[in-house]
């Protein structure tokens, strides 16, 4: 396939998405509180070792401690989880962007962050708990433009849902429900 051809797919691509989300966009400028949508995620604590089965949309995920936290290893750990909504949100951000700009991008997104895993184990209460920095990047294979490639990335920044939640820092909640937490 050569250059126009991608450049070929990518239009018909960007008119296949952008008339799938036209009509949502419509409902959204009228009725902006229809764009609100509560996301849901359970866990199951089923009192066996140290863990806790998330139900996602194709499978069960079982989570555990990391290694470094005293895990063996052969269960998720939810650290690398939260990288992987970020590196998996950020690609289809990216691709979206990239298809609503009519632009070819292929290529691999890797996220890595940085813990101190004394601040989870309480051994330093200086210690923060969760990541210190985290890094994405994208390697793309794309016939794109320095300037288009700045476009595409600014706009991934500013649209990818996860990333934005990681830099924002929403208010976040915690309650107990259940006979016990009314006592």
């Amino acid at each position: 396939m050569d250059a126009m051809d991608e450049k070929r797919d990518a239009a018909t691509d960007a008119g296949t998405l952008k008339e799938r989300q036209a009509p949502l966009k419509a409902r959204y400028r009228e009725d902006p509180q229809a764009a609100v949508v509560t996301l849901i995620a359970d866990g199951e604590l089923d009192g066996t070792g140290v863990a806790c089965r998330v139900r996602t949309a194709t499978a069960l995920a079982e989570a555990g401690l990391h290694p470094a936290t005293g895990g063996d290893g052969t269960q998720l750990c939810s650290g690398d989880m939260l990288l992987e909504a970020l590196v998996a949100c950020a690609g289809v951000t990216l691709r979206a962007v990239a298809t609503s700009l009519g632009l070819s991008v292929a290529g691999t997104v890797h996220a890595e962050g940085d813990l101190d895993f004394r601040g989870t184990l309480g051994v330093d209460k200086e210690a923060p708990v969760g990541f210190r920095d985290i890094r994405l990047t994208f390697d793309l294979d794309t016939t794109a433009s320095e300037e288009e490639i700045a476009t595409l990335v600014k706009l991934t920044e500013r649209y990818c849902v996860v990333l934005q939640t990681l830099v924002s820092s929403p208010t976040t909640s915690v309650r107990v429900r259940g006979p016990q937490a009314a006592a």
